[in-house]
């Protein structure tokens, strides 16, 4: 669905969908009197960019946007090297503590929007996602014509990723060993968990010398490294929330998690070309 309204200043509206009725009404009493000062003030608009009016009524899942306020944010003192540029994409060596894209108290301190507005870039959009607390290899896609073949690459597993994780402990299964399980994670819950059923995550694990590991993952599970890793012995180091949940206060950047995506490789999906980018990073 394309949006109405452009950017701005790196950061993209936010598309709401509606339960039906009135939007004033509805907006007041999901988001309070911001956002109907929003509809009051002409700031929130239908998908055909027309403005949204006190007395505008819709139907039940219909969609409107508007501009968030932004949230007060502790900055990431982290750089955020470039490893490769050309026209179509962009290869950041993404710092611990700095999430991929927008989500929650987390907008401005991304990769997405830093580098959108460091590079004046606006259609940026990465083709995969690091979590926040990984630091290492992340693909960004220039141009929106491009975006699909690369996210579409990433998807279908086309592309390599290694990972290094320090890790204290002595692991409950011989290694290397390639991992699987079932991984569920919920809205409701911080952590993911394993369950019985069919397996959804798979990681090749390989010990390289006492205390790091080099973890070769072949499906995307949210929180996968992490949760597997903890379910054999050794838990990433300074891991927040596996196996126990910690609480860090925020602006603490002291104990970086000691995981790194330190390789990506693949075959371009629009030239061919070979393509290996190696995080400059150590753990």
């Amino acid at each position: 669905m394309k949006r109405p309204l452009p950017d701005r200043d790196g950061v993209g509206p936010a598309r709401v969908r509606l339960r039906g009725g009135s939007v004033l009404v509805e907006l007041a009493d999901r988001f309070g009197e911001p956002a109907a000062t929003k509809v009051l003030a002409g700031e929130v608009y239908l998908p055909n960019g027309g403005v949204v009016a006190a007395d505008t009524v819709l139907p039940p899942n219909s969609y409107v946007y508007l501009y968030r306020d932004l949230p007060d944010e502790i900055p990431v003192p982290f750089e955020m090297p470039i490893l490769y540029r050309d026209h179509d994409i962009l290869v950041v060596d993404k710092p611990h503590f700095l999430a991929t894209m927008p989500r929650g108290g987390h907008v401005v301190q991304t990769a997405l929007v830093r580098l959108r507005r460091e590079l004046e870039l606006p259609e940026l959009s990465p083709a995969h996602r690091l979590d926040r607390l990984t630091a290492g290899v992340l693909l960004f896609t220039v141009r929106r014509e491009v975006r699909g073949a690369y996210q579409t690459m990433f998807a279908e597993g086309r592309a390599r990723k290694t990972y290094l994780a320090r890790a204290g402990g002595t692991p409950t299964v011989a290694l290397p060993a390639l991992l699987t399980s079932r991984i569920i994670k919920q809205r409701s819950r911080l952590q993911a968990f394993e369950e019985p059923g069919e397996p959804n995550a798979r990681t090749h694990v390989e010990l390289l010398e006492d205390g790091l590991y080099r973890l070769t993952p072949y499906t995307g599970r949210t929180h996968q490294l992490r949760v597997q890793m903890a379910s054999i012995g050794v838990p990433i180091d300074n891991d927040p929330l596996y196996p126990d949940v910690v609480d860090v206060a925020p602006g603490d950047f002291s104990a970086p998690l000691q995981l790194l995506a330190q390789r990506l490789a693949f075959d371009d999906p629009l030239s061919g070309v070979r393509r290996d980018f190696v995080s400059g990073r150590v753990l």
